[in-house]
């Protein structure tokens, strides 16, 4: 029996949540161990697991897969997320990364003095809303399928489900201009393995609050 991934992160979203998204939308199973101290943290470098010394840090087929941008690859070429070609590969990079230059800007807004912080949660508002959904409306609209490549499900499709869902967190109705995003959100919302994590009690982890940014600062040391 093939041993489940094991993810060594924070009780929160941060760049291990793209990861977890992507393991659900999969179907895999997935343990989790929470860094609550900086103890725990010392303790993942010095038994030279953490490469570069940085979380996240993922289990998985025998090896210690630190650098999010790695794992996340690596997860969608192991379990046919990743197109059929390198063209396809090429197109659902450019998608991920898109996505995930929003995802940052929300994922360290809680570390900003409040004031920062809901600068830059406006500002993510109106780029998700100027720079990037019109793009993924566009390639909608350009190709005519249910997925962003190729006609089938893709790493692209999941971050981009994330994104939605994280902006929506910040204003309710940005997607009102973009009727084929609306319909992509309720499309990939439905697929079996997603709608499960979408559910209460899964492994998906609430937005950041107080106590998650102070755990965040003791472990890092910042």
């Amino acid at each position: 029996m093939e041993t489940k991934p094991k993810l060594y992160y924070f009780h929160g979203r941060g760049r291990m949540e793209s990861i977890r998204w992507l393991l659900a939308a999969a179907g895999v199973e997935f343990e989790e161990e929470f860094l609550e101290t900086r103890e725990q943290y010392e303790k993942l470098q010095k038994d030279g697991r953490l490469l570069f010394d940085q979380v996240p840090l993922v289990e998985i087929d025998g090896m210690p897969l630190t650098q999010s941008r790695a794992i996340l690859s690596y997860l969608a070429a192991k379990y046919n997320l990743y197109g059929k070609d390198l063209k396809e590969r090429l197109r659902i990079d450019m998608y991920a990364d898109g996505t995930l230059d929003l995802m940052l800007m929300i994922a360290q807004a809680p570390f900003k003095p409040p004031k920062e912080k809901e600068e830059s949660y406006a500002l993510v508002v109106k780029r998700a809303k100027t720079r990037y959904f019109p793009v993924f409306e566009k390639i909608l609209k350009d190709h005519g399928e249910d997925f962003l490549v190729g006609n089938q499900l893709s790493w692209a499709d999941i971050q981009l489900l994330e994104a939605i869902l994280m902006v929506e967190e910040l204003s309710a109705p940005v997607l009102s201009d973009f009727p084929l995003l609306q319909a992509f959100k309720t499309r990939i919302s439905n697929i079996p393995t997603i709608k499960k994590f979408l559910q209460p009690g899964s492994q998906r982890k609430p937005p950041p609050d107080a106590h998650y940014v102070e755990v965040v600062r003791n472990v890092l040391n910042f």
